[in-house]
Formats: structure tokens, C-alpha cells, sequence
């Protein structure tokens, strides 16, 4: 609700139209006061989150192959 144009005001051949001033993922919500002010710094810091958040997905799917190729769970590797 926050990024997106009122359906009224959006044309009908381009409806789901994003706001000009939203950011995707920026909802407001920082409560630490983490998001950098300087444009430049928070570019930088998007593409981090990014990068780690796929990194993340690579390590998930890592443990899925693990488990499909041996048959044991995550937790069972540890034991």
C-alpha cells in the first residue's frame, strides 16, 4: 500500500503502478535508525543485503542437495 499508485488514479492498460518516490523495500520501518541517510551509502548497503540474501538462498540450497543426495536431515549431520 505504501509504494503503490491508488487503482482509481492508475490507468487502465498499466495497472500495480509504483509510486516516484518508493524504493522497493523501503516501508519506514527502522526502528535501530540502521538505513544510512546518504543516498550513496544506502546503495551500498541495499546491494549488500542483496548479495548476502543470495548467498543465503546458495547455503539453503547446499543443505537440500546434501540432504537429497545422503538422505540424512541437517540436524542428523550433527549427531
Amino acid at each position: 500500500e505504501l509504494g503503490w499508485v491508488d487503482p482509481a488514479d492508475c490507468p487502465v492498460d498499466q495497472p500495480g503502478l509504483l509510486k516516484d518516490d518508493y524504493l522497493p523495500g523501503d516501508l519506514g520501518f527502522d526502528p535501530l535508525g540502521l538505513k544510512p541517510e546518504d543516498p550513496e551509502e544506502f546503495a551500498i548497503m541495499q546491494t549488500k543485503e542483496l548479495q548476502h540474501g543470495r548467498l543465503a538462498m546458495l547455503a539453503a540450497a547446499g543443505f537440500l542437495a546434501q540432504e537429497a543426495v545422503d538422505g540424512k536431515g541437517i540436524i542428523e549431520h550433527l549427531t
